[in-house]
C-alpha cells in the first residue's frame, strides 16, 4: 500500500500539471500580449500550441509506450514538460513562448497518454475503478481550476510564475515516478515503430483540429476548403495503412471490441458537454444574471467540488454496481442539471445556481470513474498505452469540439448563445446517457465482470 500511494500520487502530479497547463495561461493572454507587444489574435496561439501539439503526438506517445513501456515514456514526457516550463518561465520574446509551449506540449502527451494504463499497473484488478476514480478526479478538477489559479497567482506575481510554479512539482513528480512507479514488462512483439504512421497520424490529427477551429472561428470558406481537402486525402490513407496493421497508432483493433467503442464514444459525449457548460457559463452567468468575475468563479467551484467527492465514490461502486449503469445515471443527472442551468429563473439565488451546478458535477463525477474502468480494463494487457491514448484522446477531441461549438454559437446567435449552448450540452449528456445504457447488454470486462456478480 505504501508504494501504491506513492506511485498513483506520481501519476496525480504529472497528470494534473499537464491537465492545469491547457487552461493556466488563458486569464493572462492580455498581460502577456501587452508586454510581448503582439496582437490579441496572435496571443492565443500561447494557448492552441499546447493543445496542438498534444493532440497530434498523443496517440503517436501511447503506441510507443506498448513497444517500449509506459513508465519511460511517462518519465520522459515528465522531463520534456518541466524542463520546457523552464524555457517557458524565461521567454522573453513570443516567438521563444510558444515554441516553448509546443515542447511543453509534447511532454503533456506523453504523460497523459499512458497515465490510465499505469494505473492498470499499480492496482489490482479488483479495485481497478478506485484507482480510475482518483485520476478522473485529477483530471476533473485540473480541467476547470486553471483559471481560479491563475488568478491567484497573477494576483502577486508575474505572468511567468504561472509556468514557474510547475518547476517544483515537476522535480517532486519526477522524484516519485522514479522511486514508485513500477516497472512494466513489454509484450508487443512487433518492436518496431513506423515513423511514417506517426507523421500521418499528427497531420491527420493536427488538419482536424484547424479545421474545426478555422470554422468556428469564421475564418476564410476557401482556406477552409483547402484544409478540409488535405485532412480527407491524408485522413483516407492513414487510416487505410492502419487496417492493415497488426498494432496500429489508431487503434481499430481495440475499436472492434463493442463495449470499448461504446465507452469512448460516451466519454466523448460527456467532456463535449463539460465544454460546452464550462466556456458558456461564466458569460451566461455574467451577460444574463450580472454577476463579476470573482462571482461567477466562486460559484462555479460547486461542480469540481463535487467531482472530487462523488468520483471516488464512484470508483467504489463499479465494484458491486454495473458500470454501465452508474455511467448512464451519472450522465442522466448531468443532463438534468444542465436543463435546470439553461432554463433558469428570472432572478435565481446563488444557492438555487450552486445546487444545479454540484448536480452536473455529481452526474459528472458518478460517470467517468466507471467509464474508464471499463474501457482500460476491455483492452488487452499488451494494449493498455493504447487504450489510455484513446481514453485521452476522447477528452481532447470532446473539449475541442465543445470550445469550438461555443465559438460558433457566438458567431450564429449571439443573444442567445449561452442559452443553447447549455441546451445543446444537456443533449449531448443526454445522448452518452443513452449509448452508456446500451452497455448492459454487452458482456463486461473479466474483472468487472466477476466484482458485478
Amino acid at each position: 500500500m505504501p508504494r501504491r500511494l506513492g506511485a498513483i500520487a506520481a501519476v496525480a502530479f504529472g497528470v494534473g500539471l499537464s491537465v492545469l497547463d491547457g487552461a493556466i495561461a488563458n486569464i493572462a493572454l492580455p498581460t502577456i500580449s501587452g508586454e510581448l507587444g503582439i496582437s490579441s489574435a496572435d496571443s492565443i496561439w500561447i494557448v492552441n500550441a499546447y493543445q496542438l501539439a498534444i493532440m497530434v503526438s498523443l496517440l503517436t506517445f501511447s503506441a510507443l509506450g506498448d513497444r517500449i513501456g509506459y513508465r519511460r515514456i511517462y518519465i520522459g514526457g515528465l522531463m520534456l514538460f518541466t524542463v520546457s516550463s523552464v524555457a517557458c518561465a524565461l521567454a522573453g520574446s513570443f516567438s521563444t513562448l510558444v515554441l516553448a509551449r509546443v515542447l511543453q506540449g509534447f511532454g503533456a502527451a506523453a504523460v497523459t497518454s499512458v497515465n490510465t494504463t499505469l494505473i492498470r499497473t499499480i492496482y489490482p484488478r479488483r479495485q481497478l475503478g478506485r484507482g480510475m476514480g482518483v485520476n478522473a478526479t485529477v483530471v476533473a478538477v485540473s480541467s476547470v481550476a486553471g483559471p481560479t489559479l491563475a488568478a491567484g497567482i497573477l494576483s502577486v506575481a508575474h505572468w511567468p510564475w504561472l509556468f514557474a510554479v510547475n518547476i517544483p512539482v515537476g522535480f517532486v513528480a519526477l522524484w516519485l515516478s522514479r522511486r514508485y512507479l513500477p516497472e512494466n514488462p513489454v509484450k508487443v512483439h512487433d518492436r518496431r515503430f513506423r515513423w511514417r504512421d506517426g507523421l500521418m497520424n499528427a497531420l491527420t490529427f493536427g488538419l482536424l483540429m484547424a479545421s474545426v477551429e478555422g470554422f468556428s472561428h469564421g475564418l476564410d470558406p476557401r482556406l477552409i476548403s483547402v484544409g478540409v481537402a488535405a485532412l480527407i486525402v491524408v485522413g483516407f490513407f492513414f487510416i487505410r495503412s492502419q487496417l492493415h496493421e497488426t498494432y496500429p497508432i489508431l487503434p481499430f483493433d481495440l475499436l472492434r471490441i463493442p463495449i470499448f467503442s461504446v465507452s469512448v464514444l460516451t466519454s466523448v459525449c460527456s467532456f463535449l458537454a463539460q465544454m460546452l457548460a464550462m466556456v458558456s457559463l461564466p458569460f451566461y452567468l455574467q451577460g444574463v444574471f450580472g454577476y463579476d468575475d470573482v462571482q461567477t468563479g466562486l460559484l462555479m467551484t460547486a461542480w469540481p467540488a463535487v467531482i472530487m467527492v462523488v468520483a471516488p465514490l464512484a470508483g467504489i461502486l463499479v465494484e458491486r454496481i454495473h458500470a454501465g449503469a452508474l455511467g448512464g445515471a451519472g450522465l442522466l443527472l448531468m443532463a438534468g442539471g444542465l436543463f435546470l442551468l439553461a432554463f433558469l429563473p428570472e432572478a435565481p439565488s446563488r444557492a438555487g445556481i450552486v445546487w444545479r451546478l454540484a448536480l452536473c458535477g455529481a452526474g459528472f463525477g458518478l460517470f467517468q470513474s466507471p467509464n474508464n474502468s471499463i474501457l482500460i480494463a476491455s483492452a488487452p494487457p499488451e494494449r493498455s498505452g493504447s487504450a489510455s491514448g484513446m481514453l485521452a484522446t476522447a477528452r481532447l477531441v470532446g473539449q475541442t469540439t465543445g470550445a469550438a461549438l461555443v465559438a460558433l454559437l457566438f458567431h450564429l446567435t449571439p443573444e442567445n448563445s449561452t442559452h443553447m449552448a447549455l441546451v445543446i450540452a444537456a443533449c449531448f449528456a443526454l445522448l452518452g446517457a443513452v449509448v452508456s445504457g446500451s452497455r448492459l447488454s454487452l458482456p463486461l470486462p473479466e474483472g468487472l465482470a466477476r466484482r458485478k456478480r
